[in-house]
C-alpha cells in the first residue's frame, strides 16, 4: 500500500485497480482494512482503529483515495464533498479520437442497479441525473489518446459512461464499449490529482498519485511528471 500524504486527522493511499474501497457482495479484503491494518501497526495499537470512508473509486479505477483518521475530519470533509470543495482530477486512456480536443460534456445520466452500469442520455429522461464533465487530449500515441477529465457532478460511472457515449471508451472497459480488457483485469482510468483545503489546518493540500506499473501509462507519463 502506498501512503501519498499523513497526518494527525487524514490519509491518503493509491489505490490498486484491483482494490474495493469499501465492502461489498464478494466479502473480498478492502482497502479500508489494508489502511487500519497499517494504522494499527504503524501506532502499536491494541483496539480497531477509526477510518472514515469520504469517496470511492470504482474497483477497477486506480488512484488516490482519501481517508479520515478522525470524526472532526470525516464531518467536514462528507460536507466538502457535498459541496464542491474537493477537487479530483482524473487520466483516462481512449482509443478513439475525440471530435474535440478539449469539450465540456452534459448528458443525462440513468443508472440501472441490477446491471451496475449507467445509460447517458442527450435530454433529461425519467430516473436521469444531470452530468457533467470537462476534459482535454493532453498527450497522444500511435494508438491511443490520454485525456485529462475533471467532473463537474458525481454520478455512477460517469466518466466511464460518458466518455463512452461520445464514441471513446476507456481502454479496457468492456462493459461500456472497450474491444478488449486489459491483462490486469482494470481499465484505463487514473484518479491522478486531488485538491482541497484541509478539514482542519486550513492548509491547501494538492497530492498526486503515481501512474500505475504499466508501459503504455509510463510512456504517457514521461513528459508529466
Amino acid at each position: 500500500m502506498e501512503v501519498l500524504y499523513e497526518d494527525n486527522h487524514i490519509i491518503a493511499v493509491n489505490k490498486n485497480c484491483s482494490e474495493i474501497v469499501q465492502g461489498d457482495k464478494t466479502g473480498d479484503r478492502t482497502l479500508a482494512d489494508m489502511v487500519k491494518d497499517y494504522l494499527k501497526d504503524k501506532y502499536q495499537k491494541l483496539g480497531d482503529v477509526f477510518l472514515g470512508v469520504t469517496h470511492r473509486l470504482d474497483r477497477p479505477v486506480s488512484g488516490v483515495v482519501l481517508f479520515a483518521k478522525t470524526s472532526k475530519a470525516l464531518t467536514r470533509l462528507n460536507e466538502m464533498f457535498r459541496n464542491g470543495d474537493i477537487h479530483k482530477t482524473y487520466w483516462a486512456i481512449v482509443k478513439n479520437r475525440p471530435q474535440k480536443d478539449e469539450d465540456t460534456l452534459t448528458n443525462w445520466l440513468v443508472r440501472n442497479e441490477k446491471q451496475n452500469k449507467s445509460y447517458a442520455y442527450d435530454k433529461e429522461v425519467a430516473n436521469s441525473k444531470l452530468a457533467k464533465l470537462a476534459y482535454k487530449v493532453i498527450a497522444r500515441s500511435t494508438t491511443y489518446y490520454l485525456l485529462e477529465v475533471n467532473l463537474m457532478t458525481g454520478r455512477h460511472h460517469q466518466i466511464r459512461c460518458q466518455l463512452a457515449k461520445m464514441g471513446c471508451p476507456i481502454k479496457g472497459d468492456l462493459k461500456y464499449g472497450a474491444d478488449r480488457s486489459n491483462s490486469n483485469g482494470g481499465i484505463s482510468l487514473h484518479a491522478r490529482r486531488i485538491c482541497f483545503v484541509h478539514p482542519v489546518s486550513k492548509k491547501d493540500i494538492i497530492l498526486d498519485a503515481p501512474l500505475p506499473s504499466d508501459k503504455l501509462w509510463e510512456a504517457f507519463g514521461v513528459n508529466f511528471i
